[in-house]
């Protein structure tokens, strides 16, 4: 079902465990009694509701990663930052490395290893690469380790499985899906599989575009963005933004082989262009980005065998928006109680609340401060969210309010040309 020209916004902002969930469904029937249905946008946020927490004061390490100069963009590499906890204040270290076109970064959970997803299309011929680092966990400081292929052109995503031995590759130019080995030393190997998504595309205008809408990038062909595994680490689950498909896989953790699960695929709606996966805290619910369209889909999900069945569809846009923009990323806030979207071109982070049954309510949104935000991320004591703002060529950060999800802009800019992917570096505990 579509919820796109109309939205019941309720102040319940969701629940993620059984006493959540009896909480929550008291409040939804104290709110039904009063009539409550409110929307609170960021200039609503009262400082004094703000709570989280306490980890502690110690400073965090954060990588940044950049289209660099040369490679369609303005930045030097990997950025490092340390950040303060408390005031969410973001300070530059150094340029780390100077590797190209790091778009897109993932850390192991030891936090002694760092990888990047290097978006050329000249690596060892056509392909992009993937580059592996050492971290001083003292320092932040990045020592190379070794690159290898992507096996296939434009890098774009990367994420890690649950035991930390393989890698995987979303090859959004080559329309592939890339499996890499991950070794003892962190080094990466050779890849243990490949997939390339085939078959027809979808059309170039999304069926659940907002009026006006303009946004056309990527049905000409296959297009791998994301891929990620499930709470399990028993299947991945990957899109491809221009054939409107979810794919799902089996991983074999002994081989690193991907086998297609008994349902190898569900469909979006033709031309909306799926583009980036999450699952819910609680394992259960999955939620999808869709770019072309600026829609988020819920998914429930069978664990047991990777099937997909949705739910709901509901705008990343705000009540009555017409024209042109691109939805790029989802996150959700640590309780679960909130999820996040990202629109480039509105230049918002749209604020939903998870209900009880994992279907989504528009609560707000946050301006960006800055021109298309390809990605965001929220900082471990789950208090700070930064926005990398790509073509104004800076990250702008800002404070969650606790109580309604809403974040409000502190008052940092960060110069970094043409960011991309911004990163924590895992406790390691």
């Amino acid at each position: 079902m579509s919820d796109r020209t109309t939205r019941e916004e309720v102040s319940y902002p969701g629940a993620v465990s059984r006493r959540g969930f009896l909480k929550g469904a008291a409040a939804m029937a104290a709110a039904a009694q009063a009539g409550a249905t409110t929307v609170v946008h960021a200039q609503d946020a009262s400082a004094d509701s703000f709570r989280g927490g306490d980890h502690g004061g110690s400073p965090q390490f954060a990588y940044l990663g950049t289209y660099t100069v040369g490679n369609g963009g303005n930045g030097e590499g990997i950025y490092l930052y340390q950040s303060n906890p408390v005031t969410g204040e973001l300070k530059l270290i150094k340029v780390a490395s100077n590797t190209p076109a790091p778009s897109f970064l993932v850390a192991g959970a030891s936090g002694k290893f760092l990888y990047a997803v290097n978006e050329v299309s000249n690596f060892e011929g056509t392909s992009g690469s993937v580059t592996a680092f050492a971290v001083n966990r003292q320092t932040g400081d990045l020592t190379l380790i070794n690159t290898v292929s992507s096996q296939g052109g434009g890098a774009t995503f990367i994420n890690i499985d649950g035991t930390g031995k393989f890698l995987f590759i979303g090859n959004y130019g080559g329309g592939t899906l890339a499996v890499i080995p991950i070794n003892a030393d962190g080094s990466v190997g050779a890849a243990t599989d490949v997939k390339a998504d085939v078959g027809d595309v979808g059309p170039t205008t999304a069926t659940n575009a907002p009026p006006g809408s303009f946004a056309i990038s990527g049905h000409d062909a296959p297009h791998v963005h994301c891929a990620i595994m499930d709470a399990n680490n028993r299947f991945l689950l990957q899109t491809d933004l221009g054939q409107d498909r979810i794919y799902v896989y089996s991983l074999n953790t002994t081989s690193g082989k991907l086998t297609p699960a008994a349902t190898p695929y569900v469909s979006l709606p033709p031309g909306d262009g799926p583009r980036h996966l999450a699952f819910h805290p609680n394992g259960r619910w999955l939620y999808s980005i869709q770019e072309e369209s600026s829609t988020l889909t819920f998914f429930s999900y069978d664990a047991s065998s990777g099937g997909l069945y949705s739910q709901q569809t509901i705008s990343a846009l705000p009540p009555g928006f017409v024209g042109t923009s691109f939805a790029s990323e989802l996150r959700f806030s640590d309780d679960g109680r909130f999820l996040y979207a990202a629109n480039r071109l509105h230049d918002s982070i749209a604020v939903f609340a998870v209900k009880f049954n994992g279907e989504l309510k528009y609560v707000g949104e946050a301006a960006t401060r800055g021109d298309y935000p390809r990605q965001f991320t929220i900082d471990p004591t789950g208090n700070y969210l930064y926005s990398c703002n790509q073509r104004s060529d800076n990250v702008t950060s800002f404070r969650i309010n606790r109580g309604t999800g809403v974040p409000s802009f502190i008052g940092q800019y960060l110069a970094a040309g043409s960011p991309s992917c911004m990163i924590f570096l895992p406790s390691g505990k």
